[in-house]
Formats: structure tokens, sequence, C-alpha cells
């Protein structure tokens, strides 16, 4: 299955907190996406690594989402390790995505920014005709690079490169973090609070994406940075 967005998340549902509305507005424009966690959020102070799974793909169904997979290493502790860039690149090879959206390159979290370089030298190493790896099957890989890296913006208020329009899908979005039932505010709830448990937290989100919004003229948007500008054919592409 050929991608053309492959969102990479560490944790099960930072794709949805942070470019879903992204997703959804391309999904809308006939693109296929896909996610790939990288753990399953097991150090979590709320729910258990096989609910925040069934969360997770609940969440890529309601979304439209092509495939939805899991890289299995270690919350907290994942390191940079060849072993470990390996299961991303192959993930990359048996996709082929155009674009591959990572954590944010600094975060609170310390694993996002671990993430973030990780999955960025996996992307690059990926398309390296010498590194030789196999799909579950056997089958040899083709060397695979994307087009382009973007890092989407988590908790802190990072200053984007460029804003996508998710005006007409913030309410989805929403609706896509709420899945996530065991992690956010639900009326009754019960468990450990946490940063992202309270009612105040679904707010800011809301929040963020509108100022995020507001420069370009956008009732919503969300942020990203990137490492390497994009080559433009005339600044009307810019406009």
């Amino acid at each position: 299955m050929k991608l053309d967005i492959l969102a990479i998340g560490v944790h099960p549902d930072d794709v949805e907190l942070s470019c879903s509305g992204t997703l959804l507005h391309h999904i809308q424009l006939g693109k296929t996406v896909g996610l790939l966690d990288l753990t399953r959020g097991e150090l979590g102070s709320r729910g258990t690594p096989e609910l925040r799974t069934q969360e997770a793909q609940r969440a890529a169904q309601l979304m439209g989402a092509a495939v939805r997979v899991n890289a299995d290493m270690a919350d907290g502790f994942f390191a940079h390790t060849e072993d470990n860039l390996r299961k991303i690149i192959k993930f990359i090879r048996r996709y082929q995505p155009e674009i591959v959206l990572a954590n944010a390159i600094k975060d609170r979290h310390p694993d996002h920014g671990r993430a973030a370089k990780l999955t960025a030298e996996a992307c690059f190493l990926s398309g390296l005709l010498k590194i030789e790896t196999q799909d579950d099957d056997g089958q040899t890989q083709t060397h695979w690079r994307p087009r382009q890296v973007f890092h989407y913006v988590q908790d802190y208020h990072l200053q984007p490169d460029f804003v996508v329009d998710i005006s007409a899908h913030i309410e989805q979005k929403m609706q896509l973090i709420l899945a996530f039932e065991s992690q956010f505010f639900k009326p009754g709830m019960t468990g450990p609070k946490t940063p992202i448990s309270g009612e105040d937290f679904l707010e800011s989100i809301k929040a963020k994406n509108r100022v995020y919004g507001r420069p370009a003229g956008f009732q919503y948007a969300e942020g990203f940075t990137m490492a390497r500008p994009p080559g433009v054919h005339s600044l009307w592409d810019l406009v």
C-alpha cells in the first residue's frame, strides 16, 4: 500500500492532538493517509497499553486513515539505536510516503524531540541503497526517501514555518481527540489528574489553532516546522 502522507507520533494520541486537522483536510482532497505510533504510551498515568491501542484504532477509523501500525518501541526509554532506526525505515519503505509528519523538534515531553530526530534520520537513511531491510514476508524492500519531513507543533508554542487551514475540520479534529477517552476530559471521569485530562486542556487546543490561523487569515490552523525549505517555481506559489 502506497501512502501520500505518513504521520508518525511517539505516543498514540500525538497525531490527533497536533496534526489531525491537516490529515482530515488532505483525506478530503483525495490523499491517502497512514499513521505510525512508535510506542503504545504504556507509561501514561491513565489507561493501559491495550486500551490506548483500541482508542488509537477507533480514532484512525473515524479519521478515514488507510492504515495504523505500531513500532512497539519502549515508551520513555526508546533510544537512538540502529534497531529503532531500522524499525522506522521498514515502515517508510513499506508505505513509500511522499510526505512524513513527525513529532515536534523541541517540546515539554522529552520523547517528542527524541522521536523527531529519530524519525528525520530514518527518513534520510531509508533512501540509501546499501541499507538492506526485509518486510514481514521476508521480501527485500526497495529504498525510499520521502520528499519532505514536516514537524508538527505540540505543547510548546513554536514559531511555525507554515500553517495549514483546518477551519472546516476543527470539530472533527476534537472528536478524534476525544476517541482517546482514557486520556482526556469526559464528564464523570475518574482516575489520576494529568496535565492533559482537564477540560481546560481541550479548550487550549482550539485556542492554539486559532492563534496559528490568525496571521494567515484562517479561523483555525495547525503549525509545522521544517529543516529543509521547499523550492517553488514562482512567487505566486506562496501567495
